[in-house]
């Protein structure tokens, strides 16, 4: 049975302890055996095997092969080019790995320095680590609770669990015991680590320490969490496997075809250097044929989506988040605070005769009540100070005719009894219109109960059943929105009596209730629709009550026709199979703990959806790490934001939405950036093949490939990445989980573009192969290196032309396109044509052929990409 569950004796006898506190020889030996209060570390991977393990990609393997034998043929340069990419790409793979450590770092920083305990019937203040189970520690308000613990004692005690419960509201604590099984947000006799005492007094025996609180139970499931891989780091792993090994098959078999050649043709060259010459062509085919700049290029492009979802208020802490954010099918969002303004608010109150004239006075009571009656304020700047439902009730004073300090400068307060959680009251004395006034708010049940009189018509009339059953009536209707109701009353007390005890508390003349929410954001529900339309299903997941969160589930769109809505208990007496069976009809989960939020998010993964999750505190933590992506509040924990991807500053819903167009849009040019270098790579390689085929001179030198490799596979493919968004890329269902990255016409585009870049190429060897072998090359390189520039304006958009996505909007790919004709151009340069084979007698006639002929490939391109679009329509 939990402590909870148990009376005090009981747990005071189960820990063999007593209200006057352990002794020190009892201390010690507790200490060998629980050790002491604090999170142990866990074993982590040096950085230097961090460094290493980035190096096993095959790819990568396959460009380090490559980088190795080109250093032995004497070429450095590429190499080092090679290296230092690689090198840059490892070291932003550690310092993310390292980022993401710093969540168990930032838990164990939240523990309290010291705690005030009983020690041999003395109190003293020691380190919070040397607290051992049985301990009897002391509380008042501003403390940190430094261990879990049954409390024994509690005068007004009131303490703040939203780090653990995502709650901002305190919590009022008592002693009772109870019976039932509860979740953690309804323990109301436990305290739990970290958590803040904001109000009162009390005592607690320590239950729990270390691995043993809730807080550790956090940081071990943060431990054992997943991290996981986003679609575009699958998608890219599998495919770099499959690419490294055919590249690797198609260099060997061009090397062993031109070594066959070599071997038993009649070269003029030397056996030995023809042999070197084929193996240094074909190690640049392999150099060619894998874009070393691909990781690099992703990278940047993520780098761009964080510096626009910045704009939108949400905060990258690891860039493949931008893409799997885009991705998202599943948004799994915290209630208070996100979809809500976490700020409670008077929606709503009741006075007798409300809409009569003759309500006036009931009106003006209302208000003095919840002015006079309250301990809550606004600084100077418009700050509110005190509790929330306080607060709230200032506000709705302040849109009457007289501001709540008016009426308290006007009627000071002469005495007062504080609220309590055993009364459900709070009591103050003012005197109003030369009368001595005990003023009270409560709960409507007891309000009610304790009513003698009503306030209507300006006049204290009898309370009859028939009148106070139009205030249950309308508590009842208010209760059932699921707002939180509060009544309001006063007593004649005789002139001069300031001192009240909770006997005095009877009596009284009702005057109203009022009904408070923390209520919707208002641009939730145009940003829950948009997220419906966009195919993206919204889940609540909150520690509040069960009928609170459906009434706003309800109100909002996110709870829908036939939808259930689960607490965490009763998702915990569910099996696996039968959470799958119904996950898809549960849009709301309330009173949930951190085991559950796991659960969830691993029930909607093996469906397989990309699911993101929100959180502020350190009970989301192991969700925020276990989603595909972690979303923090901005205002939460540090140790929320340590296991996030993303951070949003205003905490606001909307901004999660907005983001996915963000993501969707980065994804998309990401894959635009992948086909524009993979349709010029095959456009180069079948021209290879072609001459391999067909016995025909090589169509390109080792160095010639190598230029076209520095100049085609990073400036436009980046200009690529600042693509504006597709039409209606919120309207677009989520891609599917096993979706490859040259699905949705990727691979048609890069297939059709790589054939013509080949087709234009071959034409222009061949043009030039009538004067000479080397104005065939160098026509076959001019073509090449043109037209898969060109090809830049093409991959803009796999629907639209590019004039029709608007020729002049991206200014990047117009100035990469520029870059790389003048890079080209230095290749015609006099110092520089016996250094990439570009004969003397090339001049603007063979270059009009190849830039004609680079433009015809443009052209085609667009043509083929209207008849395909025109041909899905048409479907």
């Amino acid at each position: 049975m939990a402590y909870y569950q148990q009376d005090i004796i009981e747990v005071l006898e189960e820990l063999d302890s007593v209200r006057e506190g352990l002794k020190q020889s009892d201390v010690e030996k507790r200490l060998e055996k629980f050790g002491y209060n604090e999170l142990a570390d866990k074993e982590k991977v040096p950085t230097w095997k961090l460094f290493l393990e980035s190096f096993k990609d095959p790819m990568v393997i396959v460009l380090l092969a490559a980088a190795g034998i080109q250093i032995l043929l004497g070429e450095i340069a590429e190499s080092l080019i090679i290296f230092l990419v690689l090198i840059i790409n490892s070291v932003i793979s550690v310092i993310q790995t390292k980022k993401a450590e710093s969540s168990l770092d930032a838990l164990r920083d939240m523990s309290a320095p010291e705690a005030k305990v009983m020690r041999d019937g003395a109190n003293r203040l020691i380190p919070a680590r040397e607290l051992v189970p049985g301990d009897i520690v002391l509380l008042e308000a501003g403390d940190y609770i430094p261990a879990d613990g049954r409390i024994i004692s509690s005068e007004s005690l009131k303490i703040n669990e939203g780090m653990l419960t995502g709650e901002s509201e305190a919590v009022e604590k008592n002693t009772e015991t109870i019976p039932e099984e509860a979740p953690l947000g309804d323990r109301f006799n436990a305290v739990y680590s970290s958590s803040l005492v904001v109000n009162g007094r009390g005592m607690f025996i320590v239950t729990g320490t270390a691995e043993q609180t809730e807080i550790g139970k956090i940081a071990d499931l943060i431990a054992t969490a997943e991290a996981k891989q986003t679609p575009l780091q699958q998608k890219l792993e599998v495919f770099s496997k499959k690419l490294g090994l055919g590249i690797l098959i198609l260099c060997i078999l061009i090397f062993a075809v031109q070594a066959l050649r070599i071997w038993l043709g009649d070269s003029e060259v030397a056996t030995g250097t023809a042999l070197l010459n084929a193996l240094m062509f074909s190690v640049a085919i392999a150099v060619a044929a894998i874009p070393e700049a691909l990781s690099s290029i992703v990278t940047i492009v993520l780098s761009v989506g964080t510096n626009k979802m910045a704009k939108q208020h949400a905060i990258i802490r690891k860039l493949p988040a931008v893409e799997t954010l885009g991705s998202a099918s599943v948004i799994c969002t915290d209630k208070t605070g996100t979809l809500t303004q976490n700020k409670m608010t008077v929606t709503d109150y009741f006075v007798l005769d409300k809409e009569e004239k003759t309500a006036g006075k009931a009106k003006q009571m209302l208000h003095y009540v919840a002015a006079l009656c309250n301990d809550a304020g606004l600084n100077q700047d418009g700050k509110e100070i005190g509790d929330p439902t306080e607060t709230a009730l200032i506000h709705f004073v302040n849109d009457s005719d007289k501001g709540y300090e008016a009426i308290r400068e006007e009627f000071p307060r002469l005495g007062e009894l504080p609220f309590d959680s055993d009364r459900k009251l709070m009591s103050t004395i003012h005197s109003i219109q030369g009368e001595n006034l005990l003023l009270t708010k409560g709960g409507p049940d007891i309000m009610l109960n304790r009513a003698s009189y009503v306030l209507q018509a300006g006049e204290e009339v009898p309370a009859t059943e028939e009148l106070l059953s139009k205030f249950t009536e309308m508590n009842e209707e208010f209760s059932n929105q699921a707002l939180r109701v509060l009544a309001y009353g006063y007593k004649k007390l005789p002139e001069g009596m300031v001192k009240v005890t909770a006997e005095d508390e009877d009596d009284f003349v009702l005057v109203g209730i009022t009904a408070m929410i923390d209520p919707p954001r208002e641009e939730v529900y145009d940003s829950i629709r948009q997220a419906t339309n966009a195919g993206i299903r919204t889940v609540m997941i909150t520690g509040d009550h069960k009928t609170t969160a459906q009434a706003i589930a309800k109100d909002i769109g996110i709870a829908r026709i036939g939808d259930i809505a689960l607490t965490g208990q009763e998702l915990d007496a569910w099996s696996d199979a039968e959470l799958d069976e119904k996950l898809d009809k549960i849009s709301v989960y309330a009173r949930v703990s951190p085991e559950n939020k796991i659960r969830i998010v691993k029930a909607w993964q093996r469906k397989g959806k990309i699911s993101a999750m929100t959180g502020d505190g350190v009970n989301d933590a192991p969700a925020l790490k276990q989603a595909d992506i972690g979303v923090a509040m901005g205002s939460g924990t540090d140790v929320a934001k340590d296991s996030a991807a993303m951070i949003l500053t205003d905490d606001n819903f909307v901004s999660i939405v907005r983001a996915v167009g963000v993501g969707r849009t980065v994804y998309d040019n990401i894959k635009k950036a992948i086909s524009y270098l993979f349709a010029g790579n095959l456009g180069a390689i079948i021209a290879i093949l072609y001459a391999v085929i067909f016995n025909l001179p090589n169509p390109f030198t080792a160095l010639q490939l190598l230029f076209i490799n520095l100049v085609n596979d990073s400036l436009p493919a980046i200009a690529l990445g600042m693509e504006k968004s597709e039409p209606n890329i919120m309207d677009r269902k989520p891609r599917k989980l096993d979706e490859g990255i040259f699905e949705g016409g990727t691979l048609r585009a890069v297939i059709t573009r790589g054939i013509l870049i080949a087709v234009v190429v071959i034409i222009a060897f061949y043009i030039g192969l009538r004067y000479s072998t080397e104005m065939g090359v160098a026509m076959a390189f001019s073509t090449l290196i043109l037209s898969r520039t060109l090809q830049t304006f093409a991959t803009r958009s796999n629907t639209q032309t590019a004039i029709g996505a608007g020729f002049f909007q991206n200014k990047y790919v117009l100035g990469a396109v520029v870059i790389g004709f003048l890079l080209y151009g230095m290749t015609t340069l006099p110092f520089a044509r016996g250094i990439f084979n570009i004969p003397p007698d090339f001049g603007f006639g063979e270059f009009a052929i190849s830039l004609g002929l680079s433009l015809t490939a443009l052209i085609a391109m667009e043509l083929a990409k209207i008849i395909q679009t025109r041909l899905v329509k048409a479907e």
